[in-house]
């Protein structure tokens, strides 16, 4: 019952966060809105939210600020992890679609590979390099749908998603000892506010004649959509490892993308082509692969 339990959390939590890319690619070029303005409102009620339920549930919000290293960790990650990871992810919707922002943040995985082959200054383990290997052609073959001179997305696209997967790989590596020392929410939920802040203040928010948008209904219930869709699943996603391996974890992520590719070929008539069809599951047999032996080969190690 509780492996159903943690198979249940995953799944719903993945199709959440693959729900709020497409949220997000009709608020941004439907409505209007910037991504600064977007961005911005998001972060700030979600980073006040997150802290608003922690205070009320008896934990201490401000006691990371009385050490200067934590401090100084946690406004790092604030805006190269968070901040950087959102705003990436964004922009590249802005400039593609939702989908191929999705895929490119479920590649995130190949950044932090590459990151710990530098560190370490050796090569991967051949299951690593023909898993990247098979990955990079899946998305040559979305990205062009096997016509070597036919580029299917923007130069702007390639390049935030290019970003996207460097913030992706510091969104995850870098806040590992904070979280570990002051817990997963109280970290989150400080990233966001402060990412909210320096980019409200970066984009003078105060300024903006967007906020006449947020008395629009149908805008307004979108947006707190993606807010309450996000954060239901970040913590559907963390409880679901208390009950199920890393490795299904992995396996069943690929919801995430699937789903946003529905809701697209739906809500705004996306369509594939054959190659780009068979380039998306290659790319995500790919990943999966690669986490599954990877977990193994740890186990393999340790005994």
């Amino acid at each position: 019952m509780q492996h159903l339990k943690g198979i249940i959390l995953i799944i719903i939590g993945a199709m959440l966060w693959g729900a709020t890319g497409p949220l997000t690619e009709w608020i941004l070029k439907d409505s209007g809105m910037t991504v600064n303005f977007f961005l911005t409102v998001r972060l700030l009620v979600a980073g006040v939210a997150i802290l608003s339920f922690l205070q009320f549930t008896n934990n201490s919000v401000m006691a990371v600020w009385k050490t200067i290293y934590w401090s100084r960790q946690l406004v790092i990650y604030s805006v190269a992890g968070m901040l950087g990871l959102q705003f990436s992810f964004t922009m590249t919707i802005q400039s593609s679609n939702a989908v191929f922002a999705t895929l490119l943040q479920f590649l995130g995985p190949l950044f932090i590979l590459a990151y710990t082959s530098i560190k370490v200054r050796t090569w991967p383990p051949k299951y690593q390099i023909l898993g990247v290997l098979g990955t990079l052609l899946g998305l040559f073959l979305l990205l062009t749908n096997a016509k070597i001179d036919q580029l299917l997305v923007s130069r702007e696209a390639l390049f935030w998603g290019l970003v996207l997967g460097i913030t992706f790989a510091i969104y995850t590596l870098y806040p590992a000892r904070l979280m570990a020392e002051w817990g997963v929410l109280l970290v989150v939920g400080w990233g966001m506010l402060i990412g909210g802040v320096v980019l409200g203040m970066g984009s003078f928010i105060w300024q903006s004649d967007e906020w006449g948008l947020l008395f629009d209904i149908k805008l307004l219930i979108s947006m707190f959509s993606i807010i309450f869709f996000s954060t239901a699943a970040f913590v559907m996603f963390l409880s679901s490892m208390n009950y199920i391996s890393p490795v299904l974890t992995s396996i069943l992520s690929t919801m995430e993308p699937l789903t946003t590719m529905v809701i697209s070929m739906i809500v705004f008539s996306t369509r594939f082509g054959l190659w780009q069809a068979i380039g998306i599951l290659l790319m995500l047999a790919c990943v999966t692969w690669i986490s599954v032996a990877s977990e193994k080969a740890e186990k393999y190690n340790k005994n």
